[in-house]
């Protein structure tokens, strides 16, 4: 090691803050990233719930930039293996038809899901509110961190619903690589509370959606206080046990004094144990006649939250810590972009679904901006970053896992492929 470097990382670890010596020694995220923090386990029980296997080679038709023949056939296997995958499961009416590994990992092998964590705190909560330890959705969040009285104002028009739909209107720069910005302080700092206090708003509560980690953060510290015992205790006694949870999973903390759940993005496990919680989400809530979390908890989690009149910033299909799986409508001829509102709105009515939004989008040539329409079929997922992703599709009862490592291109191949597994394609419809 040059001795300058040395000199100068031991000088950082001396004098600078616990947040800058982390976020310089691990720098950006990584799937194995519980060594870098206290971890809190997660047990499984003795009883474990196993998937019946049907395995299958499963071939998608993909589509490339030749300038002989733009389409060729791809084996699932073969793509996966080039786009920094580790595990990838297809689970169809309740049987794995495709389980492979990549990258040294293996069905045991844990990996941290980041915000995928997400959809299983808004899980957590929904149970805390079955069992009474949290009273409504209404509430406010002062009422269970009374801390934030001292903090922003807003603090106290702050709600669970907020925390829920990323609606809190917290100021928060969602950038992991500088030690200074807000998302460093929150993940890298050993006092996430004491982050959180110091946050100021930008619009008003309940005004706008803008995804942000320290909504969840906040909701992971009230999860907490209401129920009177840590995350991961409630997580392994309410979920981990009761779905038959096949392998241990851990938590990471923000530090070994304070103790507090990384509920945002924390969670690390396997992608055979992660399906299980799709399979909770795509049977209402009910484990093999026992009702986990409440079926209506489990709607509102799916159901997309769109306006009244199908514009505005309010919300973005997102609900509940869950996404649902926006695409974007085209005619007949290919076309999708709309020179105003009123085109794009009638279009709408005759070809998008139940649940669309239309959205101002820039055009290519930065010349101005055109309208599009956005339809939420049936389907939704939860997304962590570097594409960690449990999607689910209740019409044709399918459950996908996918973890890895993955540049942002990579993420859009491996998103597009599970979208293509879940629509029409004969091949698919031929296999299955």
């Amino acid at each position: 090691m040059n001795p300058r470097f040395f000199a100068l990382m031991l000088l950082l670890n001396l004098t600078c803050s616990c947040t800058i010596f982390r976020s310089i020694r691990y720098w950006t995220p990584d799937i194995d990233e519980f060594n870098a923090f206290p971890q809190a386990i997660i047990q499984s029980g003795e009883e474990k719930f196993q998937f019946p296997v049907v395995l299958d080679s499963i071939i998608v038709y993909r589509r490339v930039k030749d300038p002989v023949n733009d389409t060729i056939w791809v084996s699932i296997d073969k793509f996966l293996y080039r786009s920094s995958t580790t595990a990838y499961l297809i689970i169809r009416n309740d049987t794995i038809v495709f389980e492979q590994y990549y990258r040294g990992y293996d069905r045991s092998k844990i990996s941290t899901f980041f915000s995928v964590t997400k959809s299983v705190t808004s899980l957590l909560v929904g149970i805390a509110i079955d069992e009474g330890y949290i009273k409504s959705i209404q509430d406010s969040v002062i009422h269970y961190i009374p801390e934030f009285k001292k903090g922003d104002p807003r603090f106290k028009k702050l709600t669970i619903e907020h925390l829920l739909n990323m609606q809190a209107g917290l100021h928060f720069n969602e950038n992991y690589s500088n030690p200074f910005n807000h998302m460093a302080q929150l993940f890298y700092g050993r006092n996430s509370l004491g982050s959180l206090k110091k946050l100021k708003f930008e619009h008003n509560p309940g005004e706008r959606y803008e995804y942000n980690s320290a909504t969840t953060a906040i909701l992971g510290i009230v999860l907490e206080r209401a129920v009177k015992r840590p995350y991961a205790e409630y997580l392994e006694e309410k979920v981990w046990k009761p779905l038959g949870m096949e392998y241990d999973a851990s938590l990471s903390l923000d530090d070994k004094k304070h103790r507090v759940a990384k509920s945002y993005q924390g969670l690390s496990a396997t992608a055979i144990d992660l399906a299980k919680i799709g399979r909770l989400y795509l049977n209402g809530g009910n484990w093999n006649g026992k009702q986990i979390v409440s079926k209506e908890w489990v709607e509102r989690s799916i159901t997309p939250n769109i306006e009244e009149g199908h514009i505005g910033i309010k919300y973005r299909g997102y609900q509940y810590q869950w996404y649902s799986d926006g695409r974007t409508v085209r005619d007949s001829t290919g076309a999708y972009r709309f020179n105003d509102s009123i085109s794009a709105l009638r279009f709408a009515e005759e070809s998008a679904g139940k649940y669309y939004k239309i959205w101002k989008r820039e055009r290519e040539d930065k010349s101005g901006r055109d309208w599009i329409v956005v339809n939420y079929p049936p389907q939704f997922y939860a997304f962590g970053v570097m594409g960690q992703v449990l999607y689910i599709d209740p019409e044709k009862k399918i459950i996908m896992v996918r973890l890895g490592e993955a540049s942002y291109q990579a993420y859009n191949n491996v998103v597009n492929l599970m979208m293509a597994l879940t629509q029409h394609y004969p091949i698919l419809e031929e296999k299955w």
